[in-house]
């Protein structure tokens, strides 16, 4: 049996994860009466899920969680940075946006990813098939960015969306770390889905081949199939329920 840890999982993409990996679902969450609810809510029809108190951005709370998980179990089998930072800068230039908050999205986007990953690195080397996966964003594609005719690239968030790209090749960088291990890293993108922010999104791109707005439920389902890859499955790899996504 799988023993899953979502970070961010008490509400839209990062329950729905959680909902669908199966075996024992950890979610991590900073408010722990956000935590439990989802946690009681999950139990309730039948999973086995633990709420456990985790704020990527607070280094004591991930040894915590770390001490927590080995006590418990020994072993990491998956692990989803999926909690994310709101957007700071719409309608703000990039040459406009304060460094502050540029930092903040930074805080939980990049360095909370990676603070968490290092942390959990021993508990998943335990794993027989550890899997890694990123919650990013087309937005941080520098491919579709930069093309004039791509309805993503009519959004320009500086912090936002260079935290997601940077975010794509720290996935790289711990793939190949990893590479030759039973560990697998990859980035998904779960597409615009049906939450405030993800309007605001569809909104600014406007005209032709702006995409339609998803339920959590589809937008989870990328990161569920790289959390299960099988033994021969991709890694250092960018995709969603399209296909491959351009880095």
């Amino acid at each position: 049996m799988n023993i899953s840890l979502v970070t961010g999982a008490t509400r839209g993409i990062g329950f729905e994860i959680a909902r669908r990996l199966g075996g024992v679902v950890l979610l991590g969450a900073r408010d722990e009466e956000r935590g439990n609810k989802a946690e009681a809510a999950l139990r309730g029809e039948g999973f086995d899920a633990r709420f456990v108190r985790l704020d990527v951005t607070d280094p004591a709370s991930i040894v915590d969680a770390v001490a927590w998980i080995d006590g418990k179990f020994g072993r990491l089998d998956v692990l989803v940075n999926n909690a994310g930072a709101p957007i700071v800068d719409w309608n703000v230039a990039p040459s406009a946006l304060s460094l502050e908050d540029v930092r903040q999205v930074y805080e939980v986007n990049l360095f909370g990813v990676i603070a968490v990953t290092n942390a959990m690195l021993p508990l998943l080397r335990e794993s027989g098939a550890g899997r890694i996966v990123n919650i990013s964003s087309r937005l941080g594609s520098l491919t579709s960015m930069s093309d004039p005719d791509s309805a993503v690239g009519r959004v320009n968030l500086l912090a936002y969306n260079s935290s997601k790209a940077a975010l794509n090749s720290v996935t790289i960088a711990y793939a190949k770390e990893l590479r030759g291990t039973p560990i697998k890293v990859n980035a998904v993108n779960p597409g615009f889905c049906d939450t405030d922010m993800a309007t605001e999104i569809v909104d600014a791109m406007g005209g032709p081949g702006s995409p339609g707005l998803k339920t959590a439920a589809e937008g989870a389902a990328p990161a569920v199939i790289a959390a299960t890859l099988p033994a021969d499955g991709p890694t250092g790899t960018f995709f969603g329920d399209g296909g491959t996504v351009p880095w």
